[in-house]
């Protein structure tokens, strides 16, 4: 209860702030605040589902508290992974992360500590990878990894791949040991502003072992391809 309320009042405390930049008078590292929606979109499958993918950030270059959530909504069921860390860089452009993490599910929640890693690795590819210490002691990783392809100044190509795997079965979760989700994403998005840009892709995603097994036996499919349409917005 206590990890939900901290991660509340800080969604609340950033969304208060998120219109203004705020410069600490001369400084040479002014306090930013930053709003990133890289995913608003709907799929086309029976259920619509509409999934998101948003982070949030305020502070100076060398200390930022960042907010991060994705998940989805179907048929009035809402799933989603949120995390709230303290990010610092360690090299130009990668940063070490540390803070707390809330999972939902319809009916149930989990709670992890974090640490990882937040970066521009080689060739360009935006990078995160983020280890998880359970409230009951279980282990995982999440990672992912994305590049944009620009064919224009306006048209651009972006791949994706996530994975996330668990050194034990969260079984109110829908979590099984091993590796249990990979997925990987193909988006084109036309910036009519740098800050607004519609975009149509392809979205693939499969369960395995035992995540994969609590999936079917709540009747879903363990994988999925989709088409989706969405906006990207920031400010």
């Amino acid at each position: 209860m206590k990890n939900k309320t901290m991660l509340q009042t800080a969604l609340l405390s950033l969304g208060l702030i998120t219109t203004f930049h705020v410069h600490a008078g001369k400084s040479a590292d002014p306090f930013l605040v930053k709003f990133v929606a890289d995913k608003l979109e709907v799929a086309n499958n029976d259920d619509n589902t509409r999934m998101w993918e948003i982070q949030m950030w305020a502070g100076t270059d060398w200390h930022k508290l960042w907010l991060y959530s994705e998940g989805e909504s179907e048929q009035g069921e809402t799933a989603s992974e949120n995390m709230l860390t303290y990010s610092h860089p360690i090299a130009p452009f990668w940063d070490i992360q540390v803070g707390l993490a809330r999972d939902e599910q319809p009916g149930a929640s989990y709670n992890w500590g974090v640490l990882g890693f937040n970066g521009l690795a080689p060739y360009y590819f935006e990078s995160q990878a983020h280890l998880l210490i359970g409230e009951d002691g279980t282990l995982g990783v999440r990672a992912g990894f994305e590049y944009e392809a620009l064919f224009t100044q306006f048209l651009i190509l972006t791949p994706e791949i996530e994975f996330s795997a668990y050194s034990d079965d969260i079984p109110e979760m829908g979590i099984g040991s091993g590796l249990s989700t990979l997925s990987a994403g193909l988006r084109l998005r036309y910036e009519i502003k740098r800050e607004f840009a519609p975009y149509i892709g392809v979205q693939w995603s499969q369960s395995y072992g035992k995540t994969a097994d609590y999936l079917r036996s709540a009747g879903e499919e363990s994988g999925d391809t989709v088409w989706v349409a969405g906006v990207r917005i920031w400010f």
